[in-house]
């Protein structure tokens, strides 16, 4: 299972003024000394008044011919009278109208503007005192309306520039990319086979399910923090978190494969072991963008399709799943080779902390789509688990979709109402699509598996209530609320493995829950700014 992660680039708000100053009177003119000329005044010309013993300053002369004030510039004798008041400023809403015209063109409610005031420390005295208005939303409506509305373009994507696939077509191919491994339990699975099992499973599968769910964990977490490398525009750095990070994700999956096994379960050990190999080097080419490359990697394992219905030699049954799995971390290596380069990531990065979240929303999306696939009919199980790994691909894709989809919606509505109105159908329209390619993968891998027995109307449900809530998740993550996402997740798989008779109430709590946060989260507009 993997995850999508759009992270924004840090973009710095637009500087707001600082207070203005108190305006300067003018300076007290000295008293003119005896003797001191002074400037003549033309005759009729009306003088201000003043009482006795207040000084006067010279006058300036108004007739042209007229010499000026002894010490007067000629630049000042010659300059035309200031307009309006003397003494006056500038209204201070005008320069930061000006300041802020960039973000307010772009606004779809005054709320973006007030939020934009209040991140940047502006207080409702400073307000009161610098502008003349109550507080930040008075000000924000005033600033609304003087604005015009100007949403610009998105920018457009360098096809050269190195990245993820976009369109439908790179996303179906991630899908195909997960889904692919799993032709390699086929052609292992006669080989794992041991004497006995444990908690109802077959043999050997504690320690695979054990080692799959440690990478699940440990390649979300890593992959957010190479996501966010790149999100800086550090491709090198990000080369050299996955560097660091792969290899200890393989030996951790690897560990506690071997730390669940139990006498007779050698084998699936190491093949657990290989699986942890595996995930950690899809996770580096997957993240980097090489795709392709993984799908070439992949190929030999096609030689899994004559293994559903013929058996083959126990040679050929090792060495395909060997030989992708050689060429797939040759690839990641050679991948890998800018974050051996002097100085890769060698400022500050994204917090370790940070990246928590995003494992054990792997941990709880995992262990929801085992209980999917180890469910009272391990025949019917397989068929979900297949249908849930393939349809990652059209879950992207749709993921892709929502995103352009609001950003549309910011450039082209001026109230926050039709925002809304219009979000909530865009993503209802996408969960919708999403659970439609589900059930037809679901049918179209019960075909496809001769003797498969067809999902049950509770089996289908519940399936669909696990794809709601991945593809909630997983939108919640794209958007940054990762930890509420996790949080939904974890309790509903706590749930199910403690009670397994509530696996469709847990995952349809979870879906409801998930779906009122992403309601709440994504009808707000500042959500969709980049």
């Amino acid at each position: 299972m993997s995850g999508s992660l759009w992270l924004k680039p840090p973009t710095a708000a637009p500087p707001l003024p600082a207070p203005p100053r108190p305006r300067r009177q003018p300076p007290a003119t000295a008293r003119p000394t005896p003797g001191t000329p002074t400037a003549p005044t033309t005759p009729g010309t009306p003088t201000a008044p003043t009482t006795p013993g207040t000084p006067t300053a010279p006058a300036a002369s108004t007739t042209p011919g007229t010499p000026a004030a002894p010490g007067t510039p000629p630049e000042a004798a010659s300059a035309p009278p200031p307009e309006g008041p003397p003494g006056a400023a500038a209204d201070p809403l005008d320069e930061l109208a000006l300041r802020l015209d960039e973000f307010v063109a772009t606004a779809v409610h005054p709320d973006e503007i007030a939020a934009l005031l209040e991140a940047d420390g502006m207080t409702d005295d400073h307000i009161r005192l610098a502008y003349g208005r109550n507080d930040s939303f008075t000000l924000a409506e005033d600033l609304y309306a003087r604005g015009e509305r100007r949403h610009p373009d998105p920018p457009r994507r360098d096809p050269a520039a190195p990245g993820r696939l976009a369109g439908l077509g790179g996303c179906l191919l991630r899908g195909l990319v997960f889904a692919l491994p799993g032709l390699a339990y086929v052609l292992a699975g006669p080989l794992l086979a041991g004497t006995h099992g444990r908690y109802g499973l077959p043999a050997g599968t504690v320690p695979l399910l054990a080692g799959a769910v440690t990478g699940w964990v440990w390649n979300q977490a890593l992959s957010h923090r190479a996501y966010t490398w790149l999100g800086l525009g550090d491709r090198a750095a990000a080369a050299r978190a996955l560097l660091r990070g792969a290899p200890a994700g393989a030996l951790a999956g690897t560990a506690v494969a071997f730390a669940a096994a139990r006498d007779g379960e050698l084998p699936a050990a190491l093949f657990a072991a290989g699986q942890s190999l595996y995930l950690a080097a899809a996770t580096v080419l997957l993240v980097l963008g090489r795709e392709r490359a993984l799908l070439t990697a992949l190929l030999p394992l096609l030689g899994a399709l004559p293994a559903l219905r013929w058996d083959l030699p126990d040679a050929l049954r090792v060495g395909l799943p060997a030989l992708s799995l050689t060429a797939a971390c040759l690839v990641a290596a050679r991948t890998l080779r800018p974050g051996t380069a002097r100085g890769a990531a060698g400022r500050g990065g994204p917090p370790l902390a940070a990246s928590v979240p995003y494992g054990l929303f792997g941990l709880g999306s995992g262990v929801l789509v085992l209980h999917a696939g180890l469910g009272d009919s391990l025949a019917t199980g397989a068929g979900a688990v297949i249908a849930l790994t393939l349809s990652m691909g059209p879950a992207e894709w749709l993921l892709h979709r929502f995103r352009g989809g609001s950003l549309a919606r910011l450039r082209t509505l001026t109230t926050a109402r039709a925002f809304r109105r219009s979000v909530t159908g865009t993503l209802l329209g996408c969960l919708g699509g999403y659970l439609t390619a589900l059930l037809a993968l679901t049918l179209a891998a019960t075909l496809l598996r001769p003797g498969a027995p067809w999902p049950t109307p509770d089996r289908l449900l519940a399936l669909l209530l696990v794809g709601t809530v991945l593809w909630l998740g997983l939108l919640l993550q794209a958007f940054g609320a990762v930890l509420g996402a996790a949080t939904v997740c974890l309790l509903a798989a706590a749930a199910q493995t403690l009670q397994p008779a509530a696996g469709p109430l847990a995952a349809g709590g979870a879906a409801a829950a998930l779906a009122v946060l992403s309601h709440v989260l994504l009808v707000r507009p500042t959500t969709h700014r980049a």
